[in-house]
């Protein structure tokens, strides 16, 4: 569902994304690690269409990112780190805001609200204006917007910010659910979070790829939990 080929991105001197190359399939929940600045964000952007890369190239679908930028959003739901919204909107409003962008009317989009309120729990808070809500609700809203489509692909970044303990079991459970028939990518630096519910984990550093592997078996091989394999891979590749 997602094939990354070789794609690189910089910023004036500093060299963002470096030539990575990955995939994922239906079923994966790939967690996608790093330090800060490790490029992340921008790789994520670029797979959904929001910043073009320099060289290289991906496909979502099979509808590549630069000669079918169309194609890919319709597949795709995509959470970013600070997900804009318009705060004199009411939950309601922006949701629907949100179907016409997607072009659902009728009892499509009947269908798609009704689903994807009490999915991301926003029941309570559906008729509020969202300059009202609270970090862990504009989360969740956040979240249902890129859920409304039902897309085959999700790539989530920091899916969890915000949310209260409850409200990130909550969240793991959901995207646990939603992986049986989605392919599914979340950026985090939460690293339980990627033992609990990520059967891959790829680890970025510098723009560059240092590991794809599964959690448990990155646990296995070094002995340690995945925060001390992160700071090992991160840190050892950093200083090498």
């Amino acid at each position: 569902m997602i094939e990354v080929k070789e794609l690189r991105r910089s910023f004036g001197p500093v060299i963002a994304v470096d030539n990575i190359s990955f995939s994922a399939k239906q079923g994966d929940v790939l967690g996608f690690l790093g330090p800060n600045g490790a490029g992340k964000s921008t790789a994520m952007k670029m797979l959904a269409c929001f910043l073009t890369p320099d060289s290289g190239t991906a496909a979502i679908c099979g509808h590549d990112i630069i000669a079918d930028p169309i194609g890919v959003k319709r597949s795709l739901g995509y959470l970013a780190e600070n997900a804009p919204a318009y705060n004199e909107m009411t939950v309601a409003g922006f949701l629907g805001f949100v179907c016409d962008a997607r072009r659902l009317k009728g009892a499509a989009r009947r269908s798609a609200i009704d689903r994807v309120v009490p999915m991301c729990s926003i029941d309570s808070v559906y008729h509020q204006t969202i300059d009202t809500l609270s970090k862990g609700y504009r989360r969740r809203v956040g979240l249902a917007q890129a859920l409304i489509h039902d897309p085959a692909v999700l790539i989530l970044d920091e899916p969890t910010d915000g949310l209260d303990p409850n409200q990130k079991h909550e969240v793991r459970q959901l995207i646990g659910r939603m992986a049986q028939d989605k392919c599914i990518i979340i950026s985090t630096h939460i690293l339980e979070e990627v033992e609990q519910i990520c059967n891959r984990s790829v680890i970025i550093a510098r723009g560059k790829i240092l590991v794809d592997s599964n959690p448990q078996s990155l646990v296995k091989e070094h002995g340690c939990s995945l925060t001390e394999v992160f700071r090992k891979i991160t840190v050892t590749k950093k200083s090498a």
